[in-house]
């Protein structure tokens, strides 16, 4: 009985622990490298009407931005939101140059490498 009772609340340990992890870590910045741009302009706004009439607009960006190291890459990325101009962003990319994640930085917290490239 006791066995059993150990079992149990192994498993319910483990569930709980996996339910944490999944709750907290963000999979779409882990393992990414760090690019940085400044938003210029939006490329183009796509607009997909809902079954309910509702209209959602996706903002397309298209732009070089900067590895830490100061290397320029092109990425495209899109938000939900039109994004503030001359803004900077740290983008999370992956080994094919795809933005997964963003977030919004201060000159400051930029790589000296990326100042001198922006």
């Amino acid at each position: 009985m006791k066995k059993i009772m150990a079992l149990v609340i192994g498993i319910v340990v483990l569930f709980v622990a996996a339910v944490v992890v999944l709750m907290t870590v963000d999979f779409n910045r882990t393992g990414k490298d760090n690019a940085y741009v400044q938003i210029d302009e939006s490329a183009y706004t796509e607009e997909d009407k809902l079954d309910n009439g509702e209209v959602m607009k996706t903002y397309w960006y298209e732009q070089p931005a900067y590895t830490e190291d100061g290397e320029e890459i092109q990425v495209e990325f899109s938000a939900q939101k039109e994004l503030r101009q001359g803004a900077y962003l740290m983008l999370y990319v992956n080994k094919d140059n795809e933005v997964s994640s963003y977030d919004e930085v201060s000159e400051a917290e930029l790589p000296d490498e990326v100042k001198e490239a922006l």
